[in-house]
């Protein structure tokens, strides 16, 4: 088995070379399905995961722009359209300076699966640009995606790929992305999702990943005859997942004592209010200011250039970004008694760290999983647009807690392991299975 799992490792790294990010993700993956693929051996025949991990198409494109001096400013985009068997792709697009080949890969990786999981139609693909939009006026962040929108129109359509808001990406972004593509193509379509409501948007689509990834974890407490009432939350991120993470768990009586950005974290020790959550709200949605702001204002705890894993809680909910989770911290937070952990975020724990607390057998949900709630509700939005309706925002709600409930149960059917789950392999394993039928029946396509 190992020689299989190195081997496919060895064509992975000699394709891709120089991005350890998509070699961690699909390593991680293939290390927890080759036990399954060797039972199942029309899955090996048939090279379904040597197919998975090669991207369907990569789209690779300049973006210049003016900014408001008169300079002319040049990004790359880019769309990674990794998997169509059960749909089309869907994925987001992420503004950052950090966006190369290997995270986009990953994150697109990540996403067949992830979008599997919701038992919805999709298929998996993301997107974005080095493009940094902090410190950016309107009219500069107007420019530039209408630029990136002049090229990526050719590649997408509600049919054939629908892309979202991610890391960088929120309303304001979409709303120019979307203005463009109308312009291009003279028609009102559901081709971006995370729209605003008066324009084919969705209720619930800002809190969807945070309020899922915590229905996931209220379902992997109810295994053990835990609730979330009363336990302690640490909580990285400051940004649209990490906001609604927290409302969500203040709502079902938990205490939530840290969130973080990139330059450090906040800790109050009494617990995070709902009032401290709209100056944090207010500050990284309209203000767009750092999280030490908020620091001064409630006079709580700052940590600068530090994450909150060292902090003392039941239950972490890493919801920043990817690798913020490291072997270390991992231990710190299984010795300050750590029971579970929620990603938020796509792939915020490194292997290191992942194999921490698995033998600690603490309850540990992957990103693919406990945030697939986002997707799930863009799914959601996608079949409102088809429809030309707009659900209450109940239903939204009831919508994607049926669908976290659902992904929890397929994670336990492939994951149950004696008296412990190992929600990796059950999630790798019930994403994996849907999408590799769907390729067999198709042929070699």
């Amino acid at each position: 088995m190992k020689n299989k799992i190195q081997a496919i490792m060895d064509m992975v790294i000699a394709k891709n070379q120089g991005e350890p990010e998509f070699h961690q993700a699909v390593r991680e993956v293939v290390e927890s399905l080759m036990p399954f693929i060797e039972k199942n051996p029309k899955y090996e025949k048939a090279k379904i995961i040597e197919r998975m991990v090669e991207p369907e198409r990569v789209i690779m494109f300049r973006v210049p722009w003016l900014d408001d001096q008169g300079e002319i400013r040049i990004n790359r985009g880019y769309r990674i359209q990794m998997n169509s068997a059960i749909g089309p792709y869907k994925g987001g697009i992420r503004l950052h300076p950090s966006v190369n080949l290997s995270i986009l890969k990953f994150l697109a990786f990540e996403q067949v699966l992830k979008n599997s999981l919701t038992t919805l139609p999709m298929g998996g693909a993301k997107g974005g640009s080095d493009f940094d939009p902090k410190g950016k006026s309107d009219n500069e962040v107007m420019r530039f995606c209408q630029s990136f929108m002049n090229e990526l129109f050719r590649y997408i359509g509600p049919d054939t790929d629908v892309p979202a808001g991610d890391i960088g990406t929120g309303g304001r972004e979409i709303g120019y992305m979307f203005g463009q593509y109308k312009k291009l193509r003279n028609e009102f379509t559901g081709v971006l999702t995370g729209k605003g409501l008066g324009w084919g948007g969705s209720l619930m689509r800002p809190e969807a990943t945070g309020y899922g990834c915590v229905y996931f974890v209220e379902e992997m407490l109810k295994m053990k005859g835990e609730s979330l009432k009363g336990k302690i939350c640490a909580v990285s991120g400051s940004g649209n997942v990490a906001q609604y993470t927290v409302e969500k768990l203040l709502h079902l009586g938990a205490k939530v004592v840290t969130l973080s950005d990139s330059d450090g974290f906040i800790y109050d020790a009494g617990g995070i209010d709902h009032k401290e959550l709209k100056c944090v709200l207010d500050l990284k949605n309209v203000r767009r200011g750092r999280i030490k702001e908020c620091a001064k204002e409630f006079k709580c705890e700052y940590f600068e250039k530090k994450k909150p894993w060292q902090i003392k809680c039941d239950i972490a909910f890493p919801s920043a970004t990817q690798n913020e989770i490291s072997g270390e911290d991992a231990k710190i937070l299984v010795k300050n008694g750590c029971i579970a952990v929620g990603e938020g975020a796509n792939m915020p724990t490194t292997p290191e760290g992942i194999s921490v607390f698995q033998k600690a057998k603490i309850m540990y949900a992957p990103g693919k999983a406990a945030n697939a709630g986002g997707v799930a509700t863009s799914g959601l939005e996608m079949s409102q647009n088809s429809m030309r309706l707009s659900w209450t925002r109940e239903e939204v709600d009831r919508r994607l807690h049926d669908i976290m409930i659902a992904i929890h149960e397929n994670c336990v059917k492939f994951g149950q392991e004696g008296k412990y789950i190992d929600y990796v392999k059950g999630a790798n394993i019930a994403g994996f299975v849907k999408v590799a039928d769907a390729m067999l029946a198709q042929g070699l396509v």
